[in-house]
This record gives structure tokens, C-alpha cells and sequence, in this order.
């Protein structure tokens, strides 16, 4: 909506400072242009084209697709940025127009927009917010059904429901690779792969112990129930060959028949994979691909993001700030608290950011908790450097 919407005790809309505006929107994209390094980007996105157009570049397929991939990232980013400069400077000669022919009829479109590209350069800024190395990658998550019984094995089916739905906003492409069922209801457990730009850095912001207070279902007697489901995440990396060295020796390999319940997020096969890593406990499962083959190697896949960011967390010392909160399933450790009786309401515990609308939240409206986050993380380093 225009920036005009605030009404004075009048009822009449506020005059918006447009020159104010411009200074300000001027001074945001500069700061932009900095932080992504646009000269910097110009000058890669003419490396990649050369290296793009060689006719040998698909003699070596895994650097042809890195190529091409950094290349689009490049070019989207470098497109982004053309298009709010000349976003403002559209909205910059209008407004000279404007003045100089006295003509108020302009106005309204101006003020527009200014706000188109206020909201577009603030979901720009989110990027400036991303500190870790693998913020931009797929992200593989897994969601555990903690405290509460069947009210919380519902809780992690409607844990997998919301981040599908947020995914599906994002535009983002969502793969469901293992979801155990729960004894009566729901689901057990969940791993499932979320393949976008920034999948990762977004996600890791949702780390933790989710709570949810309901009128039970399950509960014949209607009693509130307060259960419990944690998420936790990994940055998806498609070769970890370089990072991790698997020792068949150091698994044990089950197979089993997929139970298919929940099975809106799983084919139904005969050949379902559980990798155990023996050596560090790390279990992996894998149902959804069409063969036995396909499933342990995309379980492989999993066990190798997982044992990679064990290694840098590891090497870093800092195990806790990588990997998330460990902290038990239950009481005392949630992030976040969804209240759907006796009132309605989304908490999150880290940065008061509330919302009275608990429906569009389990229709994936997150990005506003995620962005808070995300932004008390980087007040914290700040204050740490």
C-alpha cells in the first residue's frame, strides 16, 4: 500500500515528504549496492559468461553446473539491482515533473511507487542479515515430535504442513524424504529437503522447540493440551566429498517397507533406507525415491550435509551457535509458543514478535518472525565484534 495510508485526525491520508522519501530510499540502495559488491558482480558475472560460453564447459559436468548456477545467481542479483535504480530514478523525474508543472494529479502515482520500492529494497536488505557460509544453499530439515503424546505427533504433521506452505510461497520446491508415523496420529518424525536461494539461512532461523496450546482432539473430555515439536536444520550440500569421507564399514544399512501413513508426503515403496553412522549415532532415512538404489543415495546425501556440518561446527568450536539449541523437547526450551485457546496468538520467545492471526501463520506466513531473528542475530555479533 502507498506510504500515504496513515490518516490524520481528520480522517483525511497524510501528505507523504516525497523528497524525504527519495533521500532516504537513495541512501538504503547505495547501501546495498555496497553491501553486495556491485562492481564486484559485474565483473564475476563477465568471468562466468566467458567461462560459460567454452564449448568444453560440459567435458566436466559438476563445474558446467556450477558455473551456470553461479552465473543465474549473479545475473538475478545484478538485475535486482538495475531495476530499483531505475525504479528511482523514474520516481525521482516524476516528481521534478511534477513540481515543475504544479500538477498534484501525479501524486498518488509517485507516492506508489515509492512504496513498490520500498518494499522490494526491504526484502533486499534481508540479505545483509545472512552472516553464515551456507546461508544461500538448500537446507535439510527435520522435524521431531517432542512432549505430548498424540497432540504432539499432530503438532509435527502440522509443523511439516506450515514450512511446505511457507516453501510454497517462497516459491521455493519442497522434497519429503522420510515421515514416520505417529501411533495414532500425525507424525513421529519428518526429514525433508527445502531447494531455494537462502533456503538455508532462512530456515535456520526456525531452529528450536516449537509449542502449541490447543483445545486436544484427541481429548474426549475437550481439555487444553500443550505439546511440543522441534525443528532442526542443516545446510544441504550436493557433493561432500571434499568435506566428509564415508566409510561403508561405519554403517549399518536397514532396509524396510514404507507404512505410507501420511501418505500425502511419501510414496509408497518396498524399499525404504535407514542409514545408522555408527560412529556418531546420526540416523538417516529415506523413502520417497522409486528404488532401493535412489534412496540409499539420497540418504547418503543427507548423512553427508549432516556429518559436514558436525565437522564445522567441530573446527569452530562453536557447536551450539551452528547446529542450534539442543535442549530438550518439552517445557522451558521453546522458541516460539502458538496459543489457539483460550486466546490466539503467535509468540516467539527470542524477539517478542507476535501476531493475533494463528491461521496464517499455519498457512505459512513466517518471514516476518524469521527477518526478526535474523536481525537480533546480527545486533549480537555486532555487539560481540
Amino acid at each position: 500500500m502507498p506510504a500515504a495510508a496513515n490518516p490524520r485526525p481528520g480522517g483525511e491520508p497524510e501528505r507523504v515528504d516525497i523528497p524525504a522519501r527519495l533521500a532516504d530510499l537513495t541512501e538504503r540502495l547505495s547501501v546495498a549496492q555496497h553491501y553486495l559488491g556491485i562492481e564486484q558482480l559485474r565483473a564475476r558475472r563477465a568471468e562466468l559468461e566467458s567461462s560459460a560460453s567454452r564449448p568444453d564447459l560440459w567435458d566436466d559436468p559438476d563445474n558446467a553446473r556450477s558455473v551456470t548456477t553461479e552465473l543465474g545467481r549473479v545475473t538475478e542479483d545484478l538485475e535486482l539491482l538495475d531495476g530499483l535504480i531505475e525504479m528511482l530514478s523514474d520516481a525521482a523525474t516524476l516528481y521534478e515533473l511534477l513540481e515543475e508543472e504544479d500538477d498534484q494529479s501525479q501524486r498518488p502515482e509517485v507516492e506508489a511507487g515509492l512504496a513498490d520500492l520500498d518494499r522490494r529494497l526491504g526484502a533486499l536488505e534481508l540479505r545483509s542479515l545472512f552472516a553464515g557460509d551456507h546461508d544461500e544453499l538448500d537446507a535439510v530439515a527435520e522435524i521431531h515430535a517432542g512432549a505430548g503424546g498424540t497432540d504432539a505427533q499432530d503438532w509435527a504433521e502440522m509443523l511439516l504442513r506450515m514450512y511446505s506452505r511457507w516453501a510454497e510461497r517462497r516459491g521455493f520446491e519442497i522434497e519429503v524424504d522420510e515421515a514416520t508415523p505417529g501411533q495414532e496420529a500425525g507424525l513421529l518424525s519428518a526429514t525433508f529437503i527445502v531447494k531455494g536461494r537462502y533456503a538455508f539461512g532462512l530456515l535456520a532461523a526456525e531452529r528450536g522447540v516449537h509449542r502449541l496450546v490447543r483445545i486436544s482432539p484427541f481429548d474426549a473430555q475437550h481439555r487444553r493440551q500443550t505439546s511440543f515439536a522441534s525443528l532442526d536444520v542443516v545446510p544441504f550440500l550436493e557433493d561432500v566429498s571434499g568435506e566428509v569421507d564415508i566409510d561403508e564399514k561405519d554403517l549399518r544399512i536397514d532396509t524396510y517397507r514404507s507404512s505410507g501413513a501420511g501418505g500425502q508426503h511419501v510414496n509408497k515403496t518396498d524399499s525404504a533406507v535407514r542409514l545408522t553412522h555408527l560412529p556418531t549415532g546420526i540416523v538417516v532415512s529415506c523413502q520417497n525415491q522409486r528404488s532401493q538404489h535412489q534412496n540409499k543415495a539420497k540418504a547418503m546425501q543427507i548423512l553427508g550435509a549432516k556429518l559436514a556440518e558436525r565437522q564445522r561446527a567441530e573446527r569452530e568450536a562453536e557447536l551450539e551457535a551452528l547446529s542450534g539449541d539442543r535442549a530438550d523437547n518439552a517445557w522451558g526450551n521453546q522458541i516460539r509458543s502458538y496459543v489457539m485457546a483460550p486466546y490466539q496468538l503467535v509468540k516467539d520467545l527470542r524477539t517478542n514478535e507476535e501476531t493475533g492471526n494463528v491461521e496464517s501463520v499455519l498457512e505459512g506466513d513466517l518471514d516476518h518472525f524469521m527477518e526478526a531473528e535474523l536481525r537480533r542475530q546480527a545486533e549480537l555479533r555486532r555487539k560481540a565484534d
